[in-house]
């Protein structure tokens, strides 16, 4: 199965992703377009959400509705996953959040663990993986792995910008997992840089440069 990968052409969504990106930018602004982005990039990944017809009553008379599935998960990948949680659940507030907890090594380009909290019932939910960056892809694929192992079937990963060399090591290891992205960027360097990128965004959306 060859890889889905969406990148959302939305004015709105380019202008915060350039905010993202600009040197200039302090935390607080940088938080709060990330954020921004984030709900934009909600708003689309949602459009796949199957929903179930009910019938509603309204102040005047009986009509059909449509409501979302019950079981939603946003999973951040931490520390720099958290600053999409807050988009996600201004659009799904009764999303439940999980958190993985993975620190790159920096020799080795690899992840590794140091914290894991999932919801019980990722088998029957829609699952959001959420990571600014998808890099090497090492801790997208590494994250994806730990939601399987967990029961998690229906998987999705939404990131900020994407490197050619993340989205091959996801399509190989995950091809069934559609990406949602703002954009798709030139390459890494030596160092596993996203470049043109928007710098280490756990250190950005937490002001600890």
């Amino acid at each position: 199965m060859a890889q889905r990968l969406i990148v959302v052409d939305h004015p709105v969504l380019a202008d915060r992703l350039a905010v993202l990106r600009s040197a200039d930018t302090p935390h607080g602004q940088f938080r709060q377009a990330l954020f921004e982005a984030s709900a934009i990039l909600a708003v689309e990944a949602a459009r796949e959400l199957p929903v179930t017809q009910v019938e509603v009553t309204t102040p005047l008379e009986a009509t059909t509705g449509s409501r979302l599935p019950q079981e939603i998960a946003v999973v951040p990948v931490l520390r720099a996953g958290l600053g999409m949680v807050e988009g996600f659940l201004r659009l799904l507030p009764d999303a439940r959040v999980g958190h993985l907890g993975m620190q790159r090594d920096e020799e080795e380009l690899t992840p590794r663990d140091y914290y894991e909290r999932l919801p019980a019932q990722l088998a029957d939910a829609y699952v959001y993986l959420l990571d600014p960056m998808l890099a090497t892809g090492g801790s997208a694929v590494h994250a994806l792995d730990r939601l399987r192992e967990a029961g998690a079937v229906r998987l999705a990963l939404i990131c900020l910008v994407a490197a050619p060399e993340g989205l091959k090591a996801v399509e190989e290891a995950h091809p069934d997992v559609t990406v949602w992205t703002a954009a798709v960027d030139r390459q890494l360097d030596e160092r596993g840089y996203i470049r043109p990128g928007l710098g280490d965004a756990g250190d950005r959306v937490f002001g600890t440069l």
